[in-house]
């Protein structure tokens, strides 16, 4: 059994025993995986109350077969999420952005670059970024690196190019933006704004920039009921966190 290293955020916890938890985290170098983590109930146990919920720390775990919890063995803290402190908002932010990471990775299925986002997230959500804002970029990203990013540019049935005619259709169960010749039969299909669909393709990097994107209060509305729906059918759930969210529409 290999001894791993690796940078790693924590996204759940669960009692196990008195003295014990089962702790789900997602790291840099071998994506979602759930440990053990013996004694980390304990004042004085074996990992420094490093295994907070959000934190950021280095892990060091026993890897074993695909079908039995991995041994966490030590975690040494690099940064405490402390935004509960001041700001809720910021807080469930955090928690929406664990229960995407939870809820949208397989385990064992490493994505560096969205492990770098994620925790790029969270320092901004840590800090003084905008949270509404923050969190548009954050889904966009991490539906783009799992593969997970809707057609926005040609049609998700015929392939066709679409835009330039004032509102686009998209097909949140197709997956993307329709053609007026392929929507027939398609269900779930909502009309967008040039203007937002353009947004949305900024937010996805499609011009070779998606930071720092100026979103109105009206296209931002209109971007959250797309993306709620969208994730939810992609989860086959609505996300827990959607109701104690009212503030990303602001």
């Amino acid at each position: 059994m290999a001894t791993e290293k690796t940078p790693a955020i924590v996204l759940r916890l669960v009692d196990f025993s008195e003295s014990s938890c089962v702790v789900t985290l997602f790291t840099k170098d071998f994506g979602k995986i759930g440990a053990l983590a013996k004694g980390a109930r304990r004042p004085k146990g074996p990992f420094e109350s490093a295994l907070d919920l959000l934190a950021v720390c280095r892990i060091v775990f026993i890897q074993k077969s695909s079908d039995t919890l991995d041994l966490l063995t030590e975690a040494k803290l690099e940064r405490r999420f402390r935004a509960a402190a001041r700001d809720l908002s910021r807080l469930y932010a955090g928690y929406y952005v664990a229960e995407l990471l939870q809820n949208l990775t397989d385990l064992g299925d490493p994505h560096p670059d969205l492990y770098d986002e994620a925790e790029r997230t969270l320092e901004s959500l840590d800090r003084e970024g905008e949270v509404p804002d923050t969190v548009l970029q954050f889904e966009v990203t991490a539906l783009r690196l799992l593969g997970f990013l809707p057609s926005l540019d040609t049609c998700v049935v015929c392939g066709k190019l679409v835009g330039g005619e004032g509102r686009v259709l998209f097909g949140q169960l197709a997956g993307g933006v329709l053609c007026r010749g392929c929507r027939g039969g398609q269900k779930q299909v909502v009309s967008l704004s040039e203007g937002v669909l353009d947004i949305l393709r900024r937010l996805a990097g499609h011009d070779g920039m998606n930071k720092g994107i100026a979103i109105d209060r009206r296209s931002r509305g209109e971007l959250r009921g797309l993306l709620n729906h969208y994730l939810a059918n992609l989860m086959g759930r609505q996300p827990r966190m959607y109701k104690y969210m009212s503030f990303l529409r602001d």
